[in-house]
Parts: structure tokens; sequence; C-alpha cells
């Protein structure tokens, strides 16, 4: 198997550092030769979330040279759970910021490449180009669609994960012998059928399996040993601690991939997808396509803001308020309303049939199944239903402090 190092000088190791990799030099499959590939490799860590923060810790241990992180997001307490590369010192910072503090302390070594930005299809090749191997622990579809083209069209590998709940996948996608990951997903679910973890949740040492198993994938890759996954799909089951491996082929029609491209540049992943893009004014900006005085209005469902719910609550006006969250999380905190999880209002629309022609504001954790669920009861009849923008995120944020959030 070709090394991702091509026939390069490579760099000298210091006494320090053979001090360090003793462990990796006395093994035959690494030795000198193999420590220092892994100095002399760059590689790129998109994301340092849940899945970046275990890879990129291992990468840095195991002595590669040149680690690039890619995110334009702050580190918030939610995080902690799971994001080990961050810490409660750390809460506000940069992601990036926080990722080269743990990384450089670990491996003084260690060459850290920060790109504090949002990976576009503007500047996804650029960013790209200059390393060996991209290691995708990004939490979307678009963007995973992005580094997919990016590294196809670059000739890059992708050593892939993803995780959700309690099951995780990892692979290799992008080699020329094998498949990528269109060949696997030729299309992008519709928007909303699969929640975020941010919504979904996912256990804290879940990305710790999926994303030593990318960091593993890496460094085989930089080194040529081993059977990287190109060509299978690792299934992880942390609940059942099982591992199952998928056999996976190209895909002759594959649009990227495929021997007749028909992508052959960058396209607008967010339309791709079928979703709005992200916008930096705020979520009431996302998706505006009308509104009625000064309330915006996405797919034809007014968005009310938490002030104005507070005042009609306030005023007792003839409001019916519907939580569509899960039960479990109806426990972390609520506003006192009436709930039917999302996935079953559809079902259970029979039950809130008196309130047809109230007015009635639906609202979740931060206003994407509210959304959903708003659009439901609109074409059940629903005369005057609204979603609760920011969901009860932002109740916590602008009306009571002293609620959970979570």
């Amino acid at each position: 198997m070709p090394t991702a190092i091509e026939e390069i000088t490579l760099p000298k190791l210091s006494n320090d550092e053979i001090a360090r990799y003793s462990r990796h030099l006395i093994l035959p499959e690494v030795g000198m030769e193999g420590q220092q590939k892994l100095k002399a490799a760059k590689v790129l860590c998109v994301g340092t979330g849940g899945l970046g923060a275990p890879l990129a810790m291992y990468l840095a241990a195991a002595g590669v040279g040149t680690i690039g992180l890619v995110d334009f997001d702050t580190v918030d307490a939610s995080n902690l759970q799971r994001q080990i590369i961050h810490s409660t010192a750390t809460v506000g910072k940069l992601k990036v910021d926080s990722a080269e503090i743990m990384l450089k302390g670990l491996n003084p070594f260690l060459n850290v490449v920060k790109h504090n930005t949002m990976l576009t299809s503007a500047n996804a090749m650029e960013i790209l180009k200059d390393y060996d191997v991209i290691a995708d622990g990004t939490d979307n579809f678009q963007t995973r669609y992005l580094v997919n083209d990016a590294c196809v069209l670059l000739n890059k590998p992708n050593a892939y994960g993803s995780i959700f709940r309690f099951e995780g996948q990892a692979s290799v996608f992008g080699t020329k012998e094998g498949p990528c990951y269109r060949c696997l997903y030729p299309e992008p679910p519709p928007p909303g059928l699969v929640p975020s973890c941010a919504e979904g949740g996912v256990l804290g040492i879940l990305p710790g399996l999926v994303g030593v198993i990318q960091a593993t994938e890496t460094i085989k890759l930089i080194l040529g040993i081993g059977e990287p996954l190109i060509g299978r799909l690792l299934l992880v089951d942390a609940l059942g601690m099982s591992f199952r491996t998928l056999k996976l082929r190209k895909n002759v029609e594959c649009p990227v991939c495929g021997p007749n491209p028909t992508v052959t540049e960058l396209i607008d992943y967010d339309q791709f997808c079928g979703i709005a893009p992200p916008s930096e004014v705020g979520p009431l900006e996302v998706a505006r396509d009308k509104a009625v005085g000064d309330q915006p209005v996405v797919d034809g469902i007014p968005q009310v803001t938490v002030e104005e719910l507070k005042r009609k609550l306030d005023a007792k006006e003839d409001i019916f308020v519907l939580d569509v969250r899960e039960p479990h999380e109806y426990l972390i905190s609520n506003l006192g309303a009436p709930q039917i999880p999302v996935g079953e209002v559809e079902r259970r629309v029979g039950e809130l049939a008196a309130q047809k022609n109230r007015e009635v504001v639906v609202h979740c954790r931060s206003g994407g199944r509210s959304q959903k669920a708003a659009l439901i009861l609109k074409q059940a009849g629903f005369t005057n239903v609204s979603n609760l923008a920011g969901g009860i995120l932002a109740w916590a944020d602008k009306i009571d402090p002293s609620m959970p959030k979570y």
C-alpha cells in the first residue's frame, strides 16, 4: 500500500524525540524511518469537537509533525462531556486556540496550524491542498460532502468518522483504489430527518472510540502499513460493544470519483443538502421568506421570539404552547407546557383538535424540531401556529437565566 508521504527528504529526529518515541522506534513496522515519516506528515483535522479532540491528541502524541485545525466555534461548557481537548479553563476561547494549548502541552515538537474559519466551497481547496491526509470529524452533512469532494478532486485520502447517540462509523474515502463518501451516500437525507448531536445526544465516550479509529487509520496511511479501511465501513455499537465491517464498492456512476465525473469543482453544499446557509446575523435572519409586521416567517411558519411569547403569557392572551421535545428533556427544564414528542405529533394530532383555531406556539430545545412540528400542524388545518425561535435555550438566555441549559 502506498504511503501518504511521497519520496521526500525525511527530517532527522533529535535525541529528545528519539526518547519520546522509543516505543514506536522498536516496532519493526515503524522504526526510525516510520517515525521520520510521521514527523514529515501534515494532517488536517476538520473540526475540533467530539471526534477531532481524541483524533488530534493521539496524532500529536504519535509524533505527526504538522496538525492543521479547522474550526470557527468557541468552547462551551456542554462540549466538555466529550471534547477532551478542551477544558473548563478554556470555556469561551476559540476552539482552535484551546486545542493548540492542549496539543502543544502534550508535544512541544508539534507544529499547529490554525484555520479559524468555517470550511466552505470558497476556501476548502486552498486549505486542504498542503496536507497529506484529511481527517473528517464534522457533524453535518453539507461539510461531509464538501470534504469528500475536495479530497477526491485533490487526490487526498479522507479518514472519515461519524457518531450519533451510541453508534459510530469509520472508513477511508477518496483513494484511487476505493470508494468515496458519495459512493456510500449518493444523496443527503432530507433536512431534519437526522437530528444533530445537540438534539439527539451522544454518549460522551463514543467519539473517543471513533476518533481513535480515525487516528489509527491516519497513521497507517502515513506509514503505509496494515490494511486501512479502504472499501470497508466499520460500524461501532457502543451499547452492545460490537464492531461490524461492511464491504464498500466504488460506484461507477459516482458523480465525483466515477470514470465520468459530473462534479469537477466544489458546489453549493447547503443547497445540495436542502438547508438554509448559516448566517452571522442570527437564526431569525436565516431562510426568511417573508414577514408579517416585524415577525419573520420561515417556510410559511411565523417565528415568535421568546420576548413576545413572555409578553403574551403575562398578558394572559388566549395562547396554547406545545413542547415537542422528548420526555427526558422535559425533566431537565420546561415551561410547563403540554408535551408531545415531534415524532408523535402527526399520529396524535387529534389530541390537539380543541386548539385548532387558537394561537399555537410550538417549542423545542433550539427551534428545529418545533419548526417541523409546526409545519405538521399547519398541514393538519391549524389556522394560527407559530414556532418559538431559539426554543427553550433562548428562553433560558433572555427570560429566565436560572433555567438549566443543555
